[in-house]
């Protein structure tokens, strides 16, 4: 009995679209990185069930996340922009 379906390659696998829900998803790529032991006993021991190098992801992106909200929207910017701009018209 021969099989219906064709083999799938890596390269079947490089195309494919990761997706949670209807969303595509990033993938995640593999690094090598040194860090302190000190911080990873610490994120061992809060990981639990997760899995520490989840968290640490995770931690970073809350991090990136604030330090976007710290900078100004380009909203913000043009409104200011444009009131100066009227404040010296008027005067």
């Amino acid at each position: 009995m021969d099989d219906e379906y064709p083999e799938v390659t890596q390269a079947d696998f490089d195309r494919a679209v990761l997706r949670q829900g209807l969303k595509p998803v990033e993938k995640k790529q593999r690094i090598t990185i040194m860090l302190d032991a000190g911080v990873i006993g610490y994120f061992k021991s809060k990981a639990g069930k997760k899995g520490y190098q989840t968290l640490i992801n995770e931690s970073l992106k809350k991090v990136i996340a604030e330090d976007q909200a710290d900078q100004p929207s380009l909203e913000s910017i043009l409104r200011k922009v444009i009131r100066e701009e009227l404040a010296k018209a008027s005067a």
